[in-house]
């Protein structure tokens, strides 16, 4: 059962990515679409990093004393001026890093 919902799961996402990546099938998406998807990538980022951010096993983390949202932060502000995205990932990792294993434990 297992291995079926692998290969329903895999069928299901290389169609969807087949279909608009192929250049030569005649799918053309209306502006107001493609604006739509435009708002997909926060939505899902956030869906994903607020509870990480935000939450723990016992409940909402302390904000003052929190790696979690201080990293955040530091890592929207090095996006917003770095404007490169490898390097604000990786600055914003070791900063992650040293927040969590030295300043605040």
């Amino acid at each position: 059962m297992i291995w079926l919902i692998i290969f329903t799961t895999a069928l299901v996402v290389f169609v969807n990515r087949y279909l608009f990546l192929e250049p030569g099938l005649p799918i053309k998406l209306s502006p107001t679409i493609k604006k739509l998807l435009g708002f997909s990538i926060p939505a899902i980022l956030t869906a994903i990093c607020g509870p990480i951010i935000f939450l723990d096993d016992h409940g909402f983390r302390e904000i003052p004393l929190n790696p979690y949202f201080i990293g955040a932060i530091i890592s929207v502000l090095l996006a917003l001026f770095i404007r490169n995205t490898l390097v604000s990932v990786i600055l914003s990792l070791l900063i992650f890093m040293l927040l969590k294993q030295a300043i605040l434990p």
